[in-house]
């Protein structure tokens, strides 16, 4: 007994390096929690879909807007049986909250969810401008006929008091029942701001060897102003170098409302190169301000690429320096814009590495093919 008490601090000293060690070879702060790491297959691709401006419960009191969501959900299915992703994003403006008066917002999120969850994929969620903007009167209410009847879902208790739901609240509902979901309600030192986090593909059979890592941020809009804040930034800034001190792991990044940059890259007419795309309808509706979250991206090598939504006419890719800038593809029918629905899928190879990205069509088809590792 003596010899083993007298060998057990040296145990404990080994086992307390070996510890330290693994700490500075994998960043346990994103594997601690199960939902912030996602497997890849050793050696295949992993493949993420991006559902932007789905738009679901859109004039909730008519007829053509509960139709749309049918046809969104339509649009997600024909796409996820098509890619067969490994992973889902919504990439913002899931609801339009501004629409509709249910007070549980999160009976249409989860109606926004049900193509994925029903496949069994995994998927995270940031916010965007319309998911909790409070109600707006339309002002034909304010005429003959009136107010119509108020359609409250089946599966609410009969409030429907216009209040919305917060994108806090959102958020721990998305969580709190979904085991598939990844998102994270994020630091409370940057509330308003929600869905700030970080999450990192590993392969299974080398899960201390990140491939890489995907960063979430809010860029607001709705219950508060439409800018990733400097905090945010800061908070990106000490969390990446805490993870990823030395740049090695390729890093993307999604949040909703496109940054100043995006004007400064956007295509004049057409997507000529060195953009790739296939609309350029939209002139640039980008964030109130820019508080840093560009050059800190910028000075960042281990940066790809970064994707929003928002416009709802655009798709295209062009690069800032080293850096791409990237919109997604109008997913849902709701919101404006009749052009045909699709998403962008990205593709990350493991040997030899490349991050490739194309336009999936509802109709089945492929377009606006763009390597963004190089």
């Amino acid at each position: 007994m003596a010899v083993l008490w007298s060998a057990a601090p040296s145990a404990i000293l080994f086992l307390t390096v070996l510890l330290l060690k693994l700490h500075l070879i994998w960043p346990a702060a994103v594997g601690l929690d199960p939902r912030a790491s996602l497997p890849a297959k050793p050696g295949s691709p992993f493949k993420i879909a991006l559902f932007a401006d789905l738009h679901f419960g859109e004039n909730a009191w008519s007829d053509w807007g509960p139709s749309h969501d049918v046809s969104s959900v339509n649009v997600m299915s024909t796409l996820l049986d098509d890619e067969k992703p490994d992973f889902v994003v919504y990439l913002g403006d899931v609801l339009t909250a501004n629409n509709f008066a249910v007070e549980n917002a999160s009976l249409y999120w989860d109606q926004a969810l049900s193509p994925t969850k029903s496949r069994g994929i995994p998927f995270a969620s940031v916010f965007g401008n319309h998911d909790d903007a409070p109600f707006e009167w339309p002002l034909e209410w304010f005429s003959a006929p009136g107010i119509p009847p108020v359609r409250c879902p089946a599966e609410s208790s009969g409030d429907c008091s216009f209040r919305g739901t917060h994108r806090l609240q959102l958020m721990k509902n998305e969580i709190g029942q979904n085991a598939l979901s990844h998102s994270f309600e994020g630091p409370q030192d940057l509330w308003p701001s929600v869905s700030n986090y970080v999450l990192q593909i590993s392969p299974t059979d080398n899960p201390q060897s990140p491939i890489a890592f995907l960063y979430f941020l809010d860029s607001g809009g709705g219950s508060y102003r439409g800018v990733i804040s400097n905090a945010q930034s800061e908070w990106f800034k000490t969390r990446s170098l805490e993870i990823n001190p030395d740049s090695r792991v390729p890093e993307l990044i999604f949040w909703h409302i496109p940054s100043k940059a995006y004007e400064k890259v956007a295509p004049g007419g057409g997507v000529p190169q060195p953009c790739v795309g296939s609309i350029n309808d939209d002139k640039v509706a980008s964030q109130e301000a820019e508080t840093g979250i560009m050059d800190i991206l910028a000075s960042r090598p281990s940066v790809k690429a970064v994707f929003v939504g928002h416009n709802h006419g655009n798709d295209w890719c062009c690069p800032d320096n080293k850096l791409w800038l990237c919109y997604a593809r109008h997913t849902g029918y709701g919101g404006y814009g009749t052009r045909e629905k699709g998403a962008r899928i990205i593709e990350i190879n493991q040997q030899p590495f490349s991050i490739k990205s194309w336009i999936r069509m509802e109709n089945h088809e492929i377009h606006s093919e763009v390597d963004l590792s190089s």
